[in-house]
């Protein structure tokens, strides 16, 4: 080759390269030159996104500081299908392999067997059995027969049947060959007919339907409507080369997913599973699983083992909640804070104080790469935690009395005993220090609880503290007694003699206890003697005279068949009364009101309200708003956000020698016939017992209140076991209450440095 030749050759790949260079450049500048602001702007638009970020929830301590519930940082796993796109159902599997292989349990509600042979996991999978306030039943469709109905897998089974006008009768001829393509099927009906229902699926015709409906199948899947055509059978289950055990778990996610991406259930984020460890997130994140998220989050820690039913739960907000709290605005802004898949306080202190716990959330930007990565993260707004509920409640006392509970209530006589309440209130201020109920649960492990205790006749979950309502038998004399000597019915020195049977409305009336059960009286009483020996005579007389009207009047003034204004739900209870029952079809008539000065008739009160009625008797007559929070303060503790203001409901005025006379009365009954149990003490204790009956003697209520110290009374009890019999069996486990609170009085200190739990 000749130099020019080859000089021709360098020159044409010169400006090859130049020709090259050049166009790059002019693209490169139309690009980031002349389309740079655009393309960046449509870039930020594919992989930029605004997170909400939720504020950690504040800490509830009790009266002491102690730290009942906390949080704690756990990772979760979330799906995000967008990002798996065809291969949804494959990740998916992998993922739940994953879960598998490291012990961790996810998250499927749906009510089918885990593996074959398929079945329904409960005995009422589409629908369920309600019941109204008065006790009606009626049907309501479930998760899954809402879906089933939507999909059109199965008629509505809780819908009335449906009728229609019948077609008129064809002509002659064209039945003919309607019948002849029927193969004899009959077409002649005329008024009206009823639509026939199709039948409910079993579980594995169920499950075959979700997985066709969902895509969980493999390439050797059968074409169900080519099956059809060519008469072949067509299997229930279709999931192709898929496992059954893998395919009803993969439906089992998606089931999940769909019900939250649709109208069938309000959108809440599903999440896989929930505090997962460092070994199951490596081989997640080894894995490379497109649309599976991990992420840090707060969860509730509890301290505590007791107070279950005052402490609640928190949940993800459901549909009934949802429109509720996207009404709620607390800065005033007329904006709602609340989010559709916000965690919300589901019973009891979480959910009665929840605008101090929430918190408000934060936003950041989030951008990933085209992978899904996160590449960078801007905090837009930081979340701000929740504030510290300090409550009124002793968990120390609480625990002490949840345990007592336990261990004497079964021991009791009465054979037919089942649940019971203890309610301990201070005196002067309606603070509530415990609050037990037996049985009760275990809120740590609240999902497995309620699975295994739901059913359970003696429903653990019931706060009886608040919620039971119980006749109060005889602890309602103490009422009858000071409503007659206000009244000037009768005065501290009034004697009335007992003769056995109360006859002023008629030859057979009520019997005093003493001379039903032995013939006996008590004679020549007056009111103090009348509560230490409980005597139903002297109230029948004291009653009559007062009327009913009086006595609804006094038991309303102390708090009796009211709210207490506690801050938790509760029951108001009932107080007997002429229009309560001509409301529920019977007749009122003169003699009920002996019943109702006893605690009898249709009188159901709480513990709580007995509680509080003996702490408004005793402290002279004031009745302050029973309630649980004692202050709040900063999520970092530095300061007091608020402090609870006593609230006066009512004030009684109560002459000093007639508070004496009911006092000593009960006072009385401690130093008699209960000396037994009040002995060992170091103080005085004031008390009554209560059997109320509900039929035969054996099934009656036991019902029991106390105060002291008697001289400056302190603390208020009130004790209720449901079918427990008398009352006075009730006196030591109320003697334990009273010793174990004063006892640790003097062990008993604030935590120096609060937000730190004592062990």
């Amino acid at each position: 080759m000749d130099s020019k030749q080859f000089h021709r050759r360098v020159w044409a790949m010169v400006l090859l390269l130049a020709l090259m260079v050049a166009t790059m450049g002019v693209t490169l500048y139309d690009l980031q030159i002349n389309n740079g602001d655009e393309l960046r702007r449509k870039t930020q638009q594919k992989i930029a996104e605004s997170q909400t970020v939720p504020a950690a929830r504040g800490e509830i301590l009790d009266r002491y500081g102690r730290v009942l519930v906390s949080n704690k940082v756990v990772y979760q796993v979330t799906l995000d299908t967008k990002r798996m796109g065809d291969q949804r159902c494959e990740t998916i599997l992998e993922l739940i392999r994953i879960a598998r292989a490291e012990g961790v349990e996810w998250a499927d509600s749906l009510p089918i067997s885990q593996t074959a042979p398929f079945t329904f996991t409960t005995s009422l999978p589409y629908y369920t059995i309600v019941r109204d306030e008065a006790g009606n039943a009626s049907q309501r469709l479930t998760y899954l027969g809402r879906l089933a109905v939507k999909q059109k897998w199965v008629d509505d089974p809780t819908a009335e049947p449906e009728t229609a006008e019948a077609p008129p009768a064809p002509e002659p001829g064209l039945l003919d060959k309607i019948k002849s393509f029927l193969k004899g099927g009959s077409s002649q009906q005329t008024g009206t007919k009823s639509k026939t229902p199709k039948p409910l699926l079993d579980a594995e015709q169920l499950l075959g339907k979700m997985c066709s409906a969902f895509g969980v199948k493999g390439e050797g899947a059968v074409d169900e409507k080519a099956a059809k055509k060519t008469g072949e059978a067509v299997p229930t289950l279709n999931i192709g080369d898929m496992s059954l055990t893998d395919a009803r778990a993969v439906a089992g996610v998606l089931y999940e997913l769909y019900l939250r991406s649709t109208e069938v259930y309000v959108a809440n984020e599903y999440v896989f599973a929930q505090d997962v460890d460092i070994d199951f997130i490596s081989r997640v994140k080894e894995r490379g699983l497109a649309g599976v998220v991990i992420e840090a989050t707060t969860v509730r820690q509890y301290h505590t083992q007791y107070a279950a039913h005052l402490l609640g739960r928190v949940a993800l907000m459901n549909a009934e909640e949802w429109s509720y709290y996207k009404t709620v605005d607390e800065d005033g802004d007329g904006v709602s804070d609340y989010q559709m898949n916000n965690v919300v306080g589901k019973e009891g202190v979480e959910r009665a104080f929840e605008s101090y716990l929430r918190g408000r959330s934060g936003t950041k930007a989030v951008e990933r790469n085209t992978k899904g990565q996160v590449v960078s993260e801007t905090w837009l707004s930081e979340p701000e935690p929740g504030n510290n509920v300090v409550l009124t409640l002793d968990i120390g006392l609480q625990a002490y009395v949840e345990n007592l509970l336990a261990e004497s209530v079964p021991k009791l006589p009465s054979e037919k005993k089942e649940g019971a309440a203890c309610v301990v209130l201070d005196v002067e201020s309606a603070e509530v220090l415990a609050a037990a109920n037996y049985p009760t649960f275990d809120l740590t492990n609240y999902a497995q609880e309620l699975a295994d205790k739901g059913d359970d006749p003696l429903k653990p979950f019931l706060n009886r503290a608040f919620n039971g309502a119980y006749p109060p038998g005889s602890t309602f004399k103490p009422l009858t007694a000071i409503a007659g000597l206000e009244e000037g019915i009768i005065t501290p020195t009034t004697m009335i003699r007992d003769l056995g049977q109360y006859n002023f409305y008629g030859p057979n009336g009520p019997k005093c206890w003493i001379y039903r059960q032995g013939g006996r009286t008590h004679g020549n009483i007056n009111v103090s003697k009348a509560i230490e020996v409980s005597c139903n005579y002297f109230f029948y007389d004291v009653g009559r005279q007062l009327g009913i009207d009086l006595l609804d009047d006094y038991a309303a003034r102390f708090g009796l068949g009211e709210p207490t204004g506690i801050e938790l739900d509760e029951r108001t209870g009932v107080m007997a009364s002429p229009e309560y029952t001509e409301s529920h079809g019977q007749t009122w008539y003169h003699g009920n009101t002996l019943s109702v000065a006893i605690g009898q008739e249709s009188s159901q009160f709480t513990p709580l309200q007995l509680a509080n009625y003996i702490a408004t008797l005793v402290n002279g007559g004031t009745r302050h708003a029973a309630h649980m929070l004692k202050e709040v303060k900063s999520s970092d503790f530095s300061q007091v956000v608020q402090s609870y203001e006593p609230q006066v409901l009512e004030t009684i005025e109560i002459q000093d020698q007639n508070l004496k006379a009911v006092k000593v009365g009960m006072l009385s009954l401690t130093q008699g016939s209960l000396s037994g149990a009040f002995q060992g003490l170091p103080f005085q204790v004031g008390a009554k017992t209560g059997s109320a009956q509900t039929g035969l003697q054996s099934d009656s209520h036991a019902v029991f209140v106390c105060f002291a110290p008697f001289d400056d009374p302190e603390i208020a009890v009130a004790i209720a076991v449901e079918h427990g019999g008398s009352g006075g069996e009730l006196a030591y486990m109320a003697a334990d209450v009273l010793s174990y609170y004063f006892s640790s009085q003097e062990t008993r200190e604030e935590i120096p440095a609060e937000n730190t739990l004592v062990r």
